[in-house]
């Protein structure tokens, strides 16, 4: 593979990320925009709870113990497999497999149902600007071309256009929520809408199931470590960085929603007009141009999400193929880019293909293609965290270094708990993630496909232990010069005397 002109097996381009690269990646998989247009009005709508804005504070809290072990854990394991490399580390080869079939399931299902939405939304602003009538799947297909063309580039190039895009919609969003406290419904700014009372009511558990889906893409760091300038801090840096700003952003916007219209009203107001709460808000007092950049951006917000899921998906085929658990083509590399082409080629091959059959089936784009895909990969990846969750315990049983007994136990453990109560939550509630008029199956089908993908890996990861032994033994583990164990940072000489020293005291 090594002597074409386009592919490589030389790996990814090491050195070319730093922290504010990785934020962009994966702030910008989260699309606040889309998060506050779509994902915050539906959530209103659907729940009718007025309190719902300090749920992202509640989830951000959950996020930030999970992090605490998943940051610690960065520092030793560096793999483009992420979550998958962590399992395997953590519970076993076997169970990374397993994990890395949640993944895919789930990274692919979002970003596949982003398709819709992107499609829908550009649909609408072509008719209602510039009188174009195209179906919606014509406009997806132009957003599959340029995410595409990216997906093979330069990673850093990747990022610079994630960070324009997403400075560009936080400008806008910071636009809203001054315009939505400068006009405040009922006369006055009230802190109903950010009340744990008025939270804890009816309508709680369709929030958090909303709720968990908007933070969707802020563990994706780890799955650039390989291509860090400081693996042992960068991923660590990026991931607290981005659960912070997203769940302060998003409680924050949530809540000036609600200062616009008036706590009461807030539900109302957001199923009737959906996004247009946002984008009419910002046309009346605004201005016509300002409302209009922002329809673009909300549309570029979808675009950028879509690019940072399939960076996500790519790599994880990469790094299946490089360590032979998949076919060994996906562990290609662009001899000019060093991106992962194989894995973003098959990648934006299979997105096609379903968008494309959801298309001639004639299934509305946003009620069934962003719907049905966004919550299956919503239980797919509180699932997949979970699992990375109790790993981390795993991994660093028995096993010296700086890290704290809080790091290392407490707070992993307490991480698995509150993720399996939000999976709990979001299984119970997942038919408030459904249209009415959706089929009543779908409310466990659905849930079904990234647990479905848990145990078909967990049996392949079992099958390869006889079958390929050779790639059984490399599960999440990568020989590369210069690492201590295979795939894992190699631990200072000096650090290392100490620890172990302490240890045989």
């Amino acid at each position: 593979m090594s002597s074409d002109p386009f592919f490589s097996d030389s790996g990814l381009r090491r050195g070319r990320l730093g922290t504010a690269h990785l934020v962009f990646f994966t702030v910008a998989a989260s699309a606040p925009l889309t998060v506050l247009g779509g994902g915050v009005t539906t959530m209103y709508a659907v729940s009718g709870n007025m309190g719902a804005a300090l749920s992202y504070v509640l989830l951000a809290a959950v996020l930030a113990v999970f992090a605490v072990g998943y940051a610690a854990m960065s520092r030793h394991v560096a793999n483009a497999g992420a979550f998958y490399a962590y399992i395997a580390n953590g519970l076993g080869r076997a169970g990374g497999v397993a994990g890395s079939a949640v993944a895919l399931a789930a990274y692919n299902a979002i970003q596949i149902g982003l398709y819709g939405l992107l499609g829908a939304i550009l649909k609408d602003f072509m008719v209602a600007k510039f009188d174009i009538d195209l179906a919606w799947w014509v406009w997806a297909l132009v957003a599959w071309v340029i995410v595409g063309l990216l997906g093979v580039l330069r990673v850093d190039l990747n990022a610079t256009v994630l960070a324009v895009l997403l400075g560009l919609e936080c400008v806008v969003v910071v636009i809203f929520d001054i315009v939505s406290f400068a006009h405040p419904g009922g006369g006055m700014v009230t802190v109903d809408g950010i009340l744990p009372g008025n939270l804890f009511a009816a309508g709680f558990g369709a929030v958090l199931a909303f709720g968990i889906a908007s933070f969707t893409g802020f563990e994706s760091g780890a799955i650039y470590s390989e291509e860090v300038k400081d693996p042992r801090r960068t991923v660590a840096r990026a991931t607290y960085i981005a659960v912070a700003f997203t769940g302060l952003f998003y409680a924050l916007s949530a809540w000036a929603l609600t200062v616009l219209t008036g706590p009461e009203n807030a539900a109302a107001a957001s199923a009737e007009a959906g996004p247009g709460v946002v984008f009419g808000a910002l046309e009346q007092y605004a201005g016509v141009i300002v409302a209009d950049i922002a329809n673009v951006l909300f549309i570029t917000s979808v675009l950028a999400a879509l690019l940072s899921f399939h960076n996500g998906v790519a790599r994880y085929l990469y790094a299946l193929g490089r360590e032979h658990v998949l076919p060994r083509f996906l562990g290609a590399t662009s001899n000019r880019s060093g991106a992962p082409i194989a894995g973003s080629l098959v990648q934006s091959a299979l997105a096609v293909v379903v968008f494309l059959l959801f298309a001639f089936t004639n299934r509305d784009p946003v009620i069934d293609l962003f719907t049905w895909l966004s919550g299956a990969a919503a239980v797919g990846v509180v699932l997949l965290m979970t699992l990375t969750s109790a790993a981390v315990v795993g991994f660093f049983r028995g096993r010296p270094g700086p890290e704290t007994t809080w790091q290392r136990v407490v707070a992993p453990s307490l991480g698995t708990i509150l993720l399996g109560a939000v999976l709990g939550v979001l299984l119970v509630n997942f038919d408030s993630l459904l249209a009415p008029e959706n089929p009543s199956y779908l409310r466990w089908l659905l849930p079904a496909i990234p647990v479905v993908a848990m145990l078909i890996g967990l049996v392949w990861g079992v099958a390869l232990k006889s079958v390929r032994p050779e790639a059984y033994a490399r599960i999440g583990r990568v020989t590369e010069e210069g690492l201590h164990e295979p795939g894992l940072h190699p631990v200072p000489e000096p650090e290392r005397d100490l620890w172990q020293s302490g240890h045989r005291r």
